[in-house]
């Protein structure tokens, strides 16, 4: 996506965190966000979450941030000479391994990847193609995994990898349905593209005449589309995906130039994204929302987030409350068992960790 406002809540320059009650997201456990001083006040959009512990982020004035303690300290691992990126994608693979993302037209879209916690980077993809724009990359596994590119010659565009991100190869769009006009996929928070296991992948869109979901099973090869029945326009559309397994996903979106309604924000597969149910306005989110989530202790439990707040569904996407009135882009839960923790993160150096109370 080329274009990309968001809004923020700012007073003396400083990040407002506000909090609602445990009793507007009842019937279940509460949730708040613990926001981590990371010293920056950079925009975070591309967040990976290892564990509670370990986490990464990436954003403006290419910024790239690591902790290793919960968000207690986090250190500047930024690559050197890329202070005019942006880093809107980031997946780390551990504490030592990650890939990132740089967004942008011709050179500016760019792969970089670290093998020591961000001593030192390598850039393994660099895109030439002045009409490419890549949005969002994401792995099956430690090894195999894309990236996505808005339309080029009339084409959503894909690059490969199967050495972890060591490097990329442009795929042939023989297999990749048209756009339709004025479609593009947004760069908002890293969740435009993700992957399930195998080779099966999906990403969604907006900015046309409606919104698509794009699956495939084959690692990018071939491409099936589906319409949507989320929000559609030029600043509307499917902003985030997040799927549980092969067959339960969500997706959330909306307009971002309504920032706090739920217009058509929200939707549900349980067929891998063959086909899409609309979450009714007075059970969405409260408003357009950038990120999304699965958590790993529960199979029906999703976090969204967005600007105008942060909302979480206990009943697999089908109904949203709302527990958190800040501004946030990206969401992201990794981690198993004990190890498992959820991470938010957004404008003027905002990352944060999700606390759940019984």
């Amino acid at each position: 996506m080329r274009f990309l406002r968001v809004a923020a809540i700012a007073a003396g320059g400083l990040l407002v965190v506000t909090q609602l009650s445990p009793a507007q997201a009842s019937g279940g456990p509460s949730y708040r966000w613990n926001l981590t001083p990371t010293g920056s006040t950079a925009q975070f959009r591309g967040l990976s979450a290892v564990s509670k512990d370990i986490a990464w982020v990436g954003g403006s004035q290419g910024q790239v941030l690591r902790t290793l303690d919960g968000g207690r300290r986090w250190q500047n691992v930024s690559p050197p000479g890329a202070e005019a990126l942006q880093f809107r994608d980031v997946h780390a693979f551990d504490a030592k391994r990650a890939v990132i993302l740089s967004i942008g037209t011709g050179t500016d879209s760019r792969v970089y990847r670290t093998a020591d916690g961000g001593k030192s980077w390598t850039e393994t993809f660099r895109n030439a193609d002045p009409n490419a724009f890549y949005d969002c990359l994401a792995f099956n596994d430690d090894r195999n995994g894309l990236a996505l590119s808005d339309p080029v010659d009339g084409k959503f565009r894909i690059a490969a990898t199967a050495d972890g991100g060591r490097s990329w190869k442009v795929q042939s769009n023989a297999g990749m349905p048209a756009a339709l006009p004025g479609e593009f996929a947004f760069a908002a928070s890293g969740t435009c593209l993700v992957a399930g296991r195998g080779r099966t992948a999906w990403f969604a869109t907006g900015g046309g005449d409606r919104p698509r979901v794009f699956r495939t099973s084959d690692g990018g090869r071939r491409w099936s589309v589906t319409d949507s029945p989320m929000a559609s326009g030029a600043a509307a559309g499917i902003f985030s995906l997040t799927f549980r397994n092969s067959l339960f996903g969500v997706a959330v979106g909306g307009d971002f130039e309504k920032p706090t309604e739920a217009v058509k924000a929200a939707s549900v597969t349980y067929d891998g994204g063959r086909s899409w149910k609309l979450v009714p306005a007075g059970k969405a989110p409260k408003g357009y929302r950038s990120g999304s989530t699965f958590v790993p202790w529960s199979p029906f439990t999703v976090i969204a987030v967005g600007p105008s707040g942060s909302d979480v569904s206990q009943d697999g996407g089908r109904s949203w409350k709302q527990f958190y009135d800040g501004s946030f882009d990206s969401v992201e839960c990794g981690g198993h068992g004990i190890r498992a923790g959820c991470w938010a993160s957004g404008a003027k150096g905002a990352v944060a960790r999700l606390e759940v109370g019984r």
